[in-house]
């Protein structure tokens, strides 16, 4: 028997699907997924003749898969908030809280939406990643744990996205998001690895999802002697599990209530006053 919940759900996995689709026809959303992934396929181009310190390792095929970790967790995260607060203050999200059940439709749409869009950034930039790397492994015993690292980093992050954007008023105010995310990015062991970090900067980075997507990634791609460059010398598969888990679990806990509480306060006066606070920005 369908329930209204469970049609709102599946107009949900629809209205998503037709969001993404529209990212492939809109210019704005192409520049946003091709200029990234052209510039680290540049990026890793150059990195082709360095190698990983007191390693014999092509360190541009050791930032791939940090890259694509980065992809996830960065991409699910800033992309849930920014639609969150550009929808509340163009009014789509008080469309949504004003039909029955809008709100389970509205939230399964974007899930839909930024998770498609993410899993599209990464293979942008894994596929011509493959040709200026050489020593990467993508073999059938890889994509079981690529899979895992995918889902549960969207978990771990996309809740805590959704939370942020339900707490931020604007959508210009992102930029407050950015720049601390830009240094969660550096000290996560992206573009670098870890261990050459000063150990209070190593422990910041483990505190948070970044490091961990990346970790799980480099686990899936690298040879297994590459583990030797990560910190204990492992690739710490409960370790991932757990931190993401317990990110993932933290987020589901707090972003329902947030968002619950964040919707109540939706109202048509506060986005017309949001609109008006707009309008006075614009250049005359």
């Amino acid at each position: 028997m369908t329930t209204p919940v469970m049609s709102a759900a599946r107009a949900g996995l629809v209205r998503g699907r037709i969001e993404l689709r529209h990212t492939f026809t809109n210019g704005q959303d192409l520049w946003a997924y091709l200029f990234p992934a052209v510039v680290l396929t540049v990026v890793m181009y150059f990195m082709r003749d360095a190698t990983v310190p007191g390693m014999n390792f092509q360190l541009s095929s050791m930032t791939l898969p940090s890259v694509l970790g980065m992809n996830i967790a960065f991409g699910s995260l800033i992309n849930l908030a920014q639609t969150l607060t550009t929808e509340r203050e163009d009014g789509t999200l008080l469309r949504a809280k004003a039909t029955p059940n809008g709100m389970v439709g509205y939230l399964i749409g974007k899930i839909t939406q930024v998770s498609g869009m993410v899993l599209v950034s990464c293979v942008i930039v894994l596929v011509p990643g493959l040709f200026v790397t050489d020593s990467l492994r993508l073999s059938a015993s890889s994509v079981p744990m690529l899979l895992w690292v995918l889902v549960l980093g969207l978990i771990a992050t996309m809740p805590i996205g959704a939370v942020i954007g339900s707490l931020i008023s604007s959508p210009r105010s992102m930029g407050l998001v950015m720049l601390p995310m830009m240094g969660l990015i550096a000290v996560s062991g992206i573009f670098y690895p870890i261990t050459s970090l000063p150990s209070w900067l190593q422990g910041v980075g483990q505190v948070f999802p970044i490091y961990w997507v990346g970790l799980g990634m480099r686990s899936a791609l690298l040879p297994d002697e590459m583990a030797a460059a990560e910190l204990t010398q492992s690739w710490r598969h409960l370790e991932t599990a757990g931190v993401l888990g317990v990110w993932a679990v933290l987020g589901l806990v707090l972003a329902p209530i947030v968002l619950r509480r964040m919707a109540r306060r939706e109202s048509g006066s506060s986005v017309a006053a949001r609109r008006e606070k707009a309008l006075q920005r614009m250049p005359r």
